[in-house]
């Protein structure tokens, strides 16, 4: 998995991708979860918000900012997946997006569990099919297997350090992932987010402003897991956005690294507030897009709300 890590200007630092041998098997316990969760929050959506499936109704709350929102599905999805992982792997810790935890603290070799129950949650609340459950192993503050499921369409992205990365879709059909083979910026389709404070957002549209006119063009999908899965799967040839948690990257950050994608990651112990930048490139692309980011000052933290 290689990674450019965010100093006093980008720099390439190459990570040994052997796997250590259980790999395998977390990546195997990453999709179970995952896909378990993803049937939950599938078959609760109706039951929640109506049979129609796009009321904006239910047991909603805010987190932060009233239009940063976290429903009833969120704390139970992430509660199923805690209680599967104390029977699969008691003892792991957990660090979830509503649950809390932390990466610290433990052995070298230790494995945390990172934990999105639902990334896109505006999109979930709207009836947009675009969230997603995602699940990563971590250890040594990198992550070693993960999986996210579109929930919607019901197809698992999985990927293992060193094992490659794969699409599974509804119907079974498994498809191994690599990124575009684009070569020019100029016709990259990139994809973005944006924070919910009005600060940071601000900074983001006019980072839009100086990107744009050097790419092909600009998407905003709303779940940065799957903005990742799409990098890896060559539907988008990049993604870029600033105050992203772990649990937004940590599976989809490795399943664009398997699939061939350039990283750009902060230390998987900082957090959102921080404002880091983190990028998936497609390897062609990369050096340009990576450069067009710093000349534009996209690749300095955007701190704060």
């Amino acid at each position: 998995m290689e990674a450019v890590l965010k100093t006093t200007s980008p720099v390439t630092v190459e990570a040994p991708s052997t796997p250590s041998g259980d790999e395998a098997e977390l990546r195997r316990i990453a999709v179970y979860l995952a896909q378990t969760a993803a049937a939950h929050v599938r078959a609760r959506r109706p039951e929640v918000f109506g049979p129609d499936g796009a009321r904006v109704a239910g047991d909603v709350q805010t987190k932060g900012h009233p239009t940063d929102p976290v429903t009833v599905v969120d704390t139970e999805t992430e509660e199923l997946i805690r209680e599967l992982l104390a029977d699969l792997r008691p003892g792991d810790p957990i660090l979830g997006e509503e649950g809390g935890g932390s990466l610290a603290g433990g052995a070298e070799d230790t494995i945390y569990w990172v934990v999105d129950p639902i990334d896109g949650t505006v999109n979930f609340l709207y009836g947009i099919p675009g969230y997603a459950v995602s699940v990563a192993a971590v250890r040594g503050g990198r992550p070693v297997a993960g999986a996210v499921v579109d929930v919607a369409r019901a197809s698992t992205y999985s990927a293992g350090l060193g094992l490659g990365a794969a699409r599974e879709d509804a119907d079974g059909t498994v498809e191994h992932l690599r990124c575009t083979p684009v070569e020019s910026m100029s016709l990259a389709l990139v994809a973005t987010g944006f924070a919910y404070g009005t600060h940071r957002r601000a900074r983001q549209a006019a980072l839009v402003a100086e990107v744009l006119p050097n790419i092909r063009d600009i998407r905003r999908f709303g779940a940065a897991a799957l903005d990742l899965c799409l990098v890896a799967s060559g539907r988008v040839d990049a993604y870029y956005e600033h105050g992203l948690n772990a649990w937004d990257w940590a599976a989809g950050a490795l399943i664009a690294a398997e699939a061939g994608a350039r990283l750009v990651l902060p230390p998987a112990i900082n957090p959102g507030a921080a404002g880091d930048l983190v990028a998936a490139v497609a390897p062609g692309i990369a050096d340009e897009l990576i450069e067009l980011l710093d000349r534009v000052g996209a690749t300095d933290p955007i701190p704060g709300a």
